[in-house]
């Protein structure tokens, strides 16, 4: 999966908890630079964040401001607590993981994403991994399967049976 990622060239990247082992987020780094919070199972891990509020920025300029957070959704819809996190912080993103489903949604006029998994294979969810593109003009979310390297896209929220 490393491979697929260096493919890509990222500026960043973003992991959103249940890393396991921390050997894992150094496998990352030789990619880029990373950035991750805290899951659910990486309770011992005191190094890591429970959240951290990101700045996307194209040279000087900021582009986009976003929230990294393990668990941020139920179903889709996006947390009370985390919707409040998000506005205190101005930012317009939630980037999250625990459900494994990858996902973009909206709600509470905050964009949701979920970049699904890169880990072993869970249910019946492909094995993907997102991406924030920058440009001049926008900011693009995307995933994309590991098993091809294309571009995938998850069904539209509601459309699906897996559990958030």
């Amino acid at each position: 999966m490393r491979e697929r990622l260096a493919e890509l060239s990222p500026d960043a990247i973003l992991h959103g908890g249940d890393i396991g082992e921390l050997a894992v987020l150094d496998q990352l780094t030789e990619v880029a630079p990373v950035l991750a919070v805290r899951g659910n199972i990486d309770a011992a891990v005191s190094d890591v964040p429970e959240a951290l509020v990101v700045e996307l920025m194209t040279g000087d300029v900021m582009k986009l401001r976003l929230l990294l957070i393990h668990i941020a959704v139920y179903g889709p819809k996006l947390r009370a607590e985390v919707a409040r996190l998000a506005q205190s912080e101005r930012a317009s993103l939630v980037v999250c993981g625990h459900s494994h489903v990858p996902f973009i949604g909206r709600d509470r006029g905050l964009t949701l994403f979920n970049p699904g998994s890169i880990g072993p294979r869970r249910f019946q969810l492909p094995i993907v991994f997102g991406s924030i593109d920058i440009t001049q003009a926008s900011a693009r979310l995307g995933h994309i399967d590991c098993e091809t390297g294309k571009a995938w896209t998850p069904p539209p929220l509601g459309k699906s049976t897996a559990r958030h």
